[in-house]
């Protein structure tokens, strides 16, 4: 009898370890909610871009963007305010619900042309920031390897940390490390590592607000700590599911502005 009751108790605690660890997601499970939060069917907001090099030296832009769930595609756009030297500069950008890679365009007022960014130039830095073209796109899922190296705290708050390599070999990151909430799989920390594997840039979130039962990140900063120059980007006025016409998104309206 005492056989069976330890018997008993091994088996239970060996089911239990095996589903502890059945129930652990796996690195791709978890970038996968990440990717997939609900966001709403269209977004307004503006946007403060804060540019600061080494010397602390700063730029200010402020910004117009539109955002747009069409079902297969999500489309956004935002339009340059100030200051003068970039006022009416337009950039939009449209991903797909599918492995076709994300389109770019940018209006140039002084060339009065749209230009397409083609995918040799989204490695180059969008407006004397620290966000690439690369950057502004959605990154589909399955481009990268994603493997859950650890959990720990962020802030006092529990985070998977995942790393996520590319399949393309010749993409500008040789790697990245993201510190997605458990909570509410909200990205709140992302480290990108050059294509020699040293640490390139780091990503914080800084602030996270819920509006309307969306989680919605307000205010976030990368810092490119080789050249130690910092891009920081605060958003304001932010209103979500008011009716944003379909015609928004089109080259058209970026050469009209708002």
């Amino acid at each position: 009898m005492k056989k069976l009751k330890l018997t008993t108790i091994v088996l239970a605690v060996l089911m239990s370890f095996n589903f502890n660890i059945s129930a652990q997601l796996t690195g791709r499970e978890i970038v996968n909610k990440a990717y997939n939060l609900p966001s709403g069917n269209d977004r307004t907001s503006t946007l403060t871009m804060t540019l600061t090099n080494k010397q602390g030296k700063q730029r200010i832009r402020k910004i117009k963007q539109f955002t747009k769930d069409f079902g297969d595609v999500e489309k956004s756009i935002m339009f340059f305010v100030s200051p003068a030297d970039v006022k009416n500069t337009s950039f939009m950008n449209w991903t797909y619900d599918s492995d076709k890679p994300d389109d770019q365009w940018i209006y140039l007022p002084t060339l009065k042309k749209v230009k397409r960014i083609s995918s040799e130039s989204k490695s180059d830095y969008f407006m004397g920031s620290d966000f690439t073209y690369d950057d502004l796109g959605d990154r589909k899922l399955d481009a990268d390897v994603h493997k859950l190296l650890k959990t720990e705290k962020v802030n006092g708050i529990d985070c998977y940390v995942v790393e996520s390599v590319s399949k393309d070999e010749d993409y500008m990151y040789s790697k990245t490390k993201t510190w997605i909430r458990k909570d509410n799989f909200v990205g709140v920390k992302k480290e990108f590592y050059d294509e020699d594997g040293d640490l390139l840039k780091i990503l914080t979130i800084k602030k996270v607000q819920k509006i309307k039962g969306y989680w919605v990140i307000t205010n976030s900063e990368m810092k490119n700590v080789q050249k130690n120059h910092k891009t920081s980007m605060v958003l304001s006025n932010i209103q979500i599911d008011t009716g944003v016409p379909d015609n928004k998104f089109t080259q058209r309206t970026m050469m009209r502005g708002l």
